[in-house]
């Protein structure tokens, strides 16, 4: 049986509001999350959506400085995206 790509995306929208439920989260801890936890997600398709989801009012962001590279871009849930999960 062939997944379709609405279905996975809305699998990784569940999954990455799900991952934010813990906490606040800058993509790539976000995308190792998604990995540990078994689902395979690339890197453009966790950034994409996490840029999706800010527009629609599920996440908010800030950026931080980071010590080792560029400043992070950390994402959290708003209660918006609460009531979507």
């Amino acid at each position: 049986m062939e997944t379709s790509p609405q279905l996975l995306k809305g699998l990784l929208d569940i999954a990455v509001l799900a991952v934010l439920t813990r906490g606040e989260s800058y993509g790539y801890a976000v995308l190792a999350a998604l990995g540990d936890a078994g689902i395979p997600a690339a890197y453009p398709s966790v950034y994409g959506t996490l840029r999706r989801l800010e527009d629609l009012g599920y996440l908010s962001s800030r950026t931080q400085d980071s010590p080792a590279g560029p400043e992070r871009r950390y994402y959290a849930i708003t209660a918006v995206g609460r009531s979507e999960l």
